[in-house]
């Protein structure tokens, strides 16, 4: 077993939120390095680090992950904390993987390049057209979540698991941004109750003073 302490490199409001999140459900030890959004170019040292200068970048012994929905995955698995995750053998395992990847494949993808041609292109570069086309993209990609959640707490086993930390975090940047004005009841209230959760509310403050990263005023969509 790894002795070495677990470090997260974050930034305040990414990706990275998802581990940081998970670490703190968890109750495990670990550092966590706050750096300005996106690294790459406000802390060119990073590089050195991650040389792809994404958040997050995690370290646990040997093992260097930077997929923050995987993450959550592999704290699951290598550490056995199935009260926070489904086993294989339960029924909705396959939903509760589905859910894991479609929370970056299917949802922060279009919150990605929205987010890109809105607001962190240059002036002379950004699209409207763009921006929008990929906030409407985001927005219809939310139909199965909202009809799933018509009569669940959790997405899956009756259960908070880190499925539900993946897609909360798509929800809340989706919030972040302003396309929450589309969100349907249903998914309105799963949000509010994963945002209650004290785990969250610890990991969301982590690296807020000196955030780049808060609620966009300036999407251009």
């Amino acid at each position: 077993m790894n002795n070495k302490k677990m470090k997260l490199w974050h930034c305040h409001n990414a990706r990275s939120l998802r581990p940081l999140w998970a670490l703190e459900e968890m109750g495990f030890d670990f550092d966590v390095e706050v750096l300005p959004f996106p690294p790459r170019v406000f802390k060119k040292d990073y590089l050195s680090v991650n040389p792809l200068g994404t958040i997050p970048y995690f370290v646990d012994g040997d093992t260097h992950l930077t997929e923050s929905s995987a993450i959550g995955l592999y704290l699951v698995e290598r550490y056995q904390r199935y009260d926070f995750g489904l086993e294989p053998s339960h029924p909705e395992y396959g939903d509760y993987l589905n859910w894991q990847f479609h929370s970056d494949a299917t949802l922060t993808f279009p919150q990605a390049v929205a987010l890109r041609y809105g607001v962190f292109e240059k002036p002379e570069r950004r699209s409207k057209q763009v921006a929008e086309d990929y906030r409407k993209w985001f927005i219809a990609r939310l139909s199965r979540l909202n009809d799933h959640m018509k009569d669940r707490e959790f997405l899956c086993g009756n259960k908070f698991t880190v499925a539900d930390i993946t897609i909360a975090y798509a929800l809340y940047l989706g919030e972040i941004i302003g396309f929450d004005k589309d969100y349907q009841p249903h998914i309105i209230d799963y949000l509010k109750r994963m945002k209650a959760r004290p785990a969250f509310q610890k990991a969301v403050i982590i690296g807020e003073a000196d955030s780049n990263f808060k609620k966009v005023d300036n999407f251009n969509a």
